[in-house]
């Protein structure tokens, strides 16, 4: 079969590899690639890595949609033929943070694209049952495929304890910004602003429908929430931006007792003033990894009732052959304008 296959910094290659199993075994599944999106954490690994891949070359891509060609005997939620969107956290279910239920945190864990012998940007994979989750007639391929950054984002926003009514700001535009954004709308925000300072991005997400989109480098985003909300400020802020603009724009847009959480990962350290922004204000401060592995099916859901319109942050579709040159290389040019690239393989 073809796909993209990582080497080193700078190196993904476009070759023929041998396929998976075609007669899968237990509770595996076959699938054949539909759409896969190319996500930050994929650049992360294009630019500085390998950071999360130990074994080279290995096959990007963990979001994705496909559809079965082969199925196990074990198997009893899918068949040939369905249409399914991938999870792509691999967890052992036997350690204490899967019995506790937090799998995307598993003492073993591993992750289709990563360190999984196969990813979404082969034309192929052979996953577990657990790993797919079917797609109905009105949720497309394109859509399947951004249920996993989708996933994140409304984690994110579950975990800020937004309410009907709230006033959400979220920093970064990039898709997961974007998708908590939309998450927030979804979950009866009364007021979404979005902070990014990418023109291009910017532009794309003026285009959500949400309260407004601000630029940090032209207005204070603190003084902009103040006057929103009479001077208390934001309910809940989520940060995306992975900056220390970023999460200083959240902890000075935010009310007292507000909750602040983290969802990008930082590339250095950052600074805090504890007691002046957090301990006096009784604001929290809370890191959020991936999201709950069981969040597949709510996910759909919202999609297929219209109310996470994910599709909306699409800005380019693209073929295999063309994956680095008309993807890769235009998302990690920081002045680009693309937001969610998809490989329709």
């Amino acid at each position: 079969m073809k796909a993209a296959r990582f080497y080193t910094a700078g190196d993904i290659r476009v070759e023929e590899v041998d396929a998976p199993p075609d007669a899968p075994l237990g509770d595996q599944v076959l699938v054949r690639t539909r759409e896969c999106g190319i996500c930050g954490t994929d650049l992360h690994e294009y630019r500085h890595g390998p950071i999360h891949s130990p074994v080279l070359p290995q096959i990007l891509g963990h979001e994705f949609s496909a559809e079965v060609v082969a199925a196990g005997p074990g198997v009893r939620h899918v068949a040939v033929g369905d249409r399914v969107a991938i999870m792509p956290q691999v967890y052992c279910g036997a350690c204490p943070q899967c019995l506790a239920g937090r799998q995307q945190c598993c003492m073993h864990i591993t992750a289709v694209g990563y360190s999984w012998p196969w990813g979404g940007f082969g034309e192929y994979a052979l996953l577990g049952e657990a790993q797919v989750a079917k797609l109905p007639d009105d949720v497309s391929d394109q859509a399947g495929a951004l249920v996993e950054p989708a996933a994140v984002g409304v984690h994110a926003v579950t975990s800020a304890g937004v309410r009907p009514g709230d006033t959400v700001l979220v920093t970064g535009g990039g898709p997961i910004g974007q998708l908590a954004a939309l998450a927030a709308d979804a979950a009866g925000a009364g007021a979404v602003f979005l902070a990014a300072p990418n023109d291009g991005r910017r532009e794309r997400a003026g285009r959500l429908g949400l309260t407004d989109v601000l630029d940090p480098r032209s207005e204070s985003v603190p003084e902009r929430l103040a006057a929103e909300t009479a001077g208390l400020g934001a309910d809940a802020a989520v940060e995306c931006s992975g900056s220390q603009p970023g999460l200083d724009s959240c902890l000075r847009s935010v009310r007292n007792g507000a909750t602040v959480v983290q969802t990008a990962l930082f590339p250095g350290p950052v600074e805090i003033d504890v007691s002046g922004l957090l301990t006096l204000r009784d604001v929290a401060l809370r890191g959020v990894y991936c999201y709950p592995v069981t969040s597949w099916p709510r996910i759909i859901r919202m999609i297929a009732s219209g109310r996470l319109p994910v599709e909306r942050i699409v800005t380019g579709r693209i073929g295999l052959d063309d994956i680095v040159p008309a993807g890769f290389e235009p998302l990690i040019d920081p002045a680009g304008d693309q937001v969610k690239v998809l490989v329709t393989l």
